[in-house]
């Protein structure tokens, strides 16, 4: 079965529906619609393909099509899948028809709506399974575009400011990896992932750098270091880690929930992701010149994520700041496998735990995250768009429906056991403690604050007496239940068998941890 274009089937799909959509007439906006989620749907279905045939007991690349694309510039078509792409190309394929049903009744120039989140699937499929930097950088700017205009268009009152300050701050993180890999181009002629991983954890990246380009006198390990702080760049931003987190706040507010579902269920985890595929295999000497700085860096998004997280009133920038905690903990655990451990294997087999930890968190915050907004926009749409922690109270008593699940999804945010929040964080402190013991202490007071302020919004929005202005607050209607009655459904599943995923990625974290013994 690996024969057949998996990968180029899978990414091209929503991209010929976001064609087809994109032309249609604005009076046609049912159809449009109807043929957008058609084609997400079957973006889903191929993507449960490419599960089921993938071999999980295999460390290789698999679904693998390399052809030549610009030679004489090293440029190749060259898109493979392991474990690390496996659950980000599933989680793409679950929150997209999520997003697209949750705002199922928008009619203001519905085509051009529907094409643009199709687009934006098409740059995620990409994003994740590219592994020729030319190749992988064009699908990587193909997101920013669609989000860039889905804000613009159909945001709040301060949706121009918001969508601007997306776009800058975004665009400059793009530069900055841009610039970075065009000198390591002109240093190894390469822009192939593997290859420069290869490069990077054996020296000659560095060595290679000093030689072909030599800025300033600079030695190989300042002038790496300069390349690796553009990369940094480049990934911080979109994360996003503080301090580079200023855009987000603004743009998730700002934006039609459905679209923030997008945001927070799967833009922000291509900056990790990159992270991951990009930045710790190539540049891991660098990472570890400044590991102290990174672990402290990760630390403030934990702790001040939560804290920014509690200090608010408008129920989308709780969770806006929200997002930026829970992805503390991959940071977290991604800094700390840069930590040189050399052949401990009891080491290593933390750095396992970690790495596993990081992938179920990636998947599991971004599956909670997207259903969070997603009743959000529930909310809003029975309140007339208010959105503020004091504007409800005592909803619980005319829409038990609607508590019990928004519950669900908030303590599967908080990491209750059972759920699939817990799993992953656990895995990310139990590997880290021994690996940066005083950065996993630090940490656990983003859990404390985080629980509090998610029980404060149970309280506040659902329990005590009923505001009287809220007694025909509608509960969750049959086609409500329906759009996130999956994304709960999976949140027990990885909850209490996390081992579905866990099984398909750790041939894949075992390799990479090998190599990650340097």
């Amino acid at each position: 079965m690996n024969g057949f274009p998996w990968i180029s089937v899978l990414t091209f799909t929503p991209l010929v529906g976001g064609l087809t959509v994109i032309g249609m007439r604005a009076q046609r906006s049912n159809l449009a619609r109807r043929l957008a989620l058609l084609f997400s749907f079957l973006s889903f279905a191929l993507a449960v393909l490419v599960w089921r045939n993938f071999d999980s007991s295999s460390t290789e690349l698999q679904f693998v099509k390399r052809h030549t694309w610009v030679p004489s510039l090293g440029i190749e078509y060259f898109v493979g899948a392991d474990g690390l792409s496996l659950l980000m190309i599933l989680l793409s394929a679950v929150v997209v028809p999520m997003a697209m049903l949750a705002s199922w009744r928008k009619e203001e120039s519905a085509p051009l709506y529907y094409a643009l989140i199709l687009f934006l699937q098409a740059g995620l499929f990409g994003t994740f399974t590219a592994l020729n930097f030319f190749h992988w950088f064009i699908f990587w700017e193909l997101s920013l575009i669609p989000a860039f205009f889905l804000i613009r268009l159909w945001g709040g009152p301060q949706r121009s400011a918001a969508a601007t300050q997306f776009f800058i701050y975004t665009m400059m993180g793009s530069i900055a990896l841009l610039l970075s890999f065009l000198a390591i181009y002109q240093a190894v002629a390469s822009f192939d992932f593997i290859r420069l991983g290869e490069l990077g954890r054996s020296g000659e990246l560095a060595s290679a750098l000093a030689v072909k380009l030599g800025w300033y006198d600079l030695t190989a390990k300042q002038l790496a270091f300069v390349i690796f702080a553009g990369a940094f760049l480049g990934f911080a931003v979109k994360v996003p880690v503080m301090p580079f987190h200023t855009w987000l706040p603004l743009a998730y507010a700002e934006a039609p929930s459905p679209v923030t579902m997008l945001l927070t269920g799967l833009m922000s985890k291509m900056g990790v992701y990159g992270f991951l595929r990009i930045l710790l295999p190539i540049f891991p000497e660098q990472m570890r010149l400044v590991l102290t700085p990174l672990l402290w860096l990760a630390v403030l998004t934990i702790v001040f994520g939560a804290a920014a997280a509690f200090a608010q009133k408008d129920l989308k920038r709780t969770f806006a700041y929200s997002s930026i905690n829970h992805l503390g903990y991959c940071l977290l655990g991604i800094f700390a496998l840069a930590r040189l451990t050399g052949n401990d294997a009891r080491l290593a087999t933390e750095k396992a735990a970690v790495y596993n930890g990081v992938l179920l968190q990636m998947f599991n915050h971004g599956l909670t995250a997207a259903t969070v907004f997603c009743l959000l926009s529930f909310i809003e749409r029975r309140s007339g768009g208010l959105r503020g922690l004091n504007d409800f109270g005592g909803v619980r008593k005319v829409a038990p429906v609607f508590c019990g699940l928004m519950g669900i999804a908030l303590l599967s945010s908080l990491g209750l056991p059972g759920l699939n929040g817990f799993v992953g964080e656990f895995l990310i402190f139990k590997g880290v403690f021994p690996l940066a013991a005083w950065a996993t202490a630090l940490s656990t007071l983003g859990l404390l604050v985080t629980a509090v302020f998610i029980l404060t919004v149970l309280q506040r929005v659902f329990n005590g007496p009923l505001n009287e202005k809220w007694s025909a607050f509608g509960d969750l209607t049959p086609g409500e239940r329906a759009i996130v009655a999956p994304a709960i459904g999976l949140m027990f599943v990885f909850g209490i068998y996390p081992q579905l995923a866990l099984g398909a990625v750790n041939a894949t974290v075992v390799q990479l941890v090998a190599q990650l013994r340097f």
